[in-house]
Order: structure tokens, then sequence, then C-alpha cells
């Protein structure tokens, strides 16, 4: 989950977890290694992002969670694109929230640098579920979307234990507070914190299960501040430089968890370390 924040973001979120946070008492989703592997958007290095192709990779590759980002389009189905807009993903112009599923369903998704990877389907969320199930756990990047829809698609496909959210505005923490307290939520850290203090600070104020963040956003003070709290930190690495050298920084630093666009060869990684 790329960072995006400003001051004016920061404030309003912690004027509402100061003046009506819904505790949390939550078990994160089963792992079996110490450090967690995520797949950012699916492993897209050989088919689209957000496709099925790609969660089923990532689901070969032996990766602990695969994230997704939810939207809506206009007659109400919830379905997985990153982008509002749908240009990017098939070519054709226009918002997600503007076509019904049956139109969305007939426009079909493809990498442009890689057309030998074929045509793809905009997955519903139903379809990632079941996909996933007692396979992967999912990190779902709530975009846009019903929270009571969401979460009864969850349970439907009885994966309310193999689920975390990560909220983009403060209503939908109030929301999933709300209709799902057993719900694991994550945050990104806040970019003006820099000190023990500061983090401490951020984590008796927000209550949160898990916090996200560019790696280079975190120092040893921070994450020893975030440990003595018991937050995990799922930090972003992704990025074109992405490789060994930015794995062992992220690795030095000792968070618990990296957000990764090649999971497959961060996993092969671990292994060799001695990691995983």
């Amino acid at each position: 989950m790329p960072i995006n924040q400003s001051f004016i973001y920061t404030a309003t979120i912690i004027l509402l977890f100061s003046f009506g946070a819904f505790a949390q008492t939550t078990l994160l989703p089963f792992t079996k290694h110490k450090t967690i592997v995520i797949a950012h958007r699916g492993d897209h290095t050989h088919a689209p992002e957000n496709t099925l192709a790609a969660y089923q990779n990532t689901i070969d590759d032996g990766a602990d969670f695969v994230e997704i980002d939810l939207r809506t389009t206009k007659d109400g189905q919830l379905v997985i694109m990153h982008n509002s807009t749908i240009e990017h993903m098939t070519g054709q112009q226009g918002e997600l929230s503007s076509f019904t599923f049956d139109s969305l369903r007939r426009i079909k998704v493809r990498e442009p640098l890689h057309l030998e990877w074929g045509l793809h389907i905009i997955p519903t969320f139903k379809e990632v579920l079941q996909l996933c199930k007692g396979k992967i756990n999912i990190y779902l990047d709530f975009k846009e979307a019903s929270v009571a829809e969401a979460n009864k698609q969850i349970i439907d496909a009885g994966m309310e234990n193999n689920v975390v959210v990560y909220i983009n505005e403060p209503h939908q923490f109030e929301e999933w507070g709300r209709i799902a307290p057993n719900m694991p939520l994550m945050i990104s850290l806040p970019r003006a914190v820099k000190t023990r203090a500061e983090m401490l600070q951020v984590l008796n104020t927000f209550d949160i299960d898990i916090l996200d963040g560019d790696y280079t956003e975190y120092n040893p003070e921070t994450v020893l501040a975030a440990k003595e709290k018991k937050v995990p930190i799922w930090a972003d690495i992704q990025s074109k430089d992405e490789g060994p050298a930015q794995w062992n920084i992220a690795l030095a630093l000792g968070l618990a968890g990296l957000q990764t666009d090649h999971p497959k060869a961060l996993i092969e990684f671990l292994i060799k370390k001695g990691l995983r």
C-alpha cells in the first residue's frame, strides 16, 4: 500500500481515534513464517496485477498474504482493481464505479508490456475469496466499498479468520470497528513519527493491530517501540529498485512483514538466509 498522507488526513484520523476508538481484541491470521511475505496486487511478474492468475501465482509461490484492492461497480458488485479508473488495466476509459458489473465483465484486463500474458476478467471479491480459501490469507486494501457487504462476503466464504483490512479513510475505521470488531485493522505510519516517544504516542492513541508504510520511514527506534506495544510492522518495499539490497535493510530493521512486487524472489532470498 503506497503512502500518500497529508497533515490534514493524519490529524483527522488521530482525532477520530482519540474521541471514539473501538477496542480491538483481535488475532491476526495464522502464518507459518516469522517474516511475512505479502504479494502486492498478487504476483504480477507473469500475469496482469489484481487478476485471478496473479493470485494463483502468489499461492504457488508460497506467500503468506495476497494484497488486493476492493472497489464497487455502479450496481453494487464488489470487484478488484487498484485505480478508480479502468484505463490503465484495460485500455478503455471511465470510472470503474460508472460501469455495471455485466458491462465491466465484458471488458478484459491485459498488461500492455506483456500482451503474451493474455486477456483476463476483472475478478469479483467472491471469486478471490473462493480462490484463496484454505491456501493464502488476504490483505484487503479497502478502497471504495460497503463494509457490511464486504464483511458478509468474507463470512459467507468462511474467511473471517484469514483477512486483514487496510484503512484508507477515517470513516472506514469506525465502520469496521462497529460492524466487525474482531477484524484486524491496519493503517500507515504518520510520516511525522521519527522517535520512540512519537511512535508510542501514536500506538497509545490508535487502537490498531498492524502498521503499514514504506520501509524507509521506519528506524530502529520506532521499530523497537512498535515491538514493545506488540504491533507488527508490515512495510511496503515494492519499487522499481526492489531487490536484495532493500530486503537486507528491511530485515536488519526487524520488520515483521514485507509487501513486495517480487514474492517468489523474496521467498527464495529468505530461504537462502535461513529465514523461511
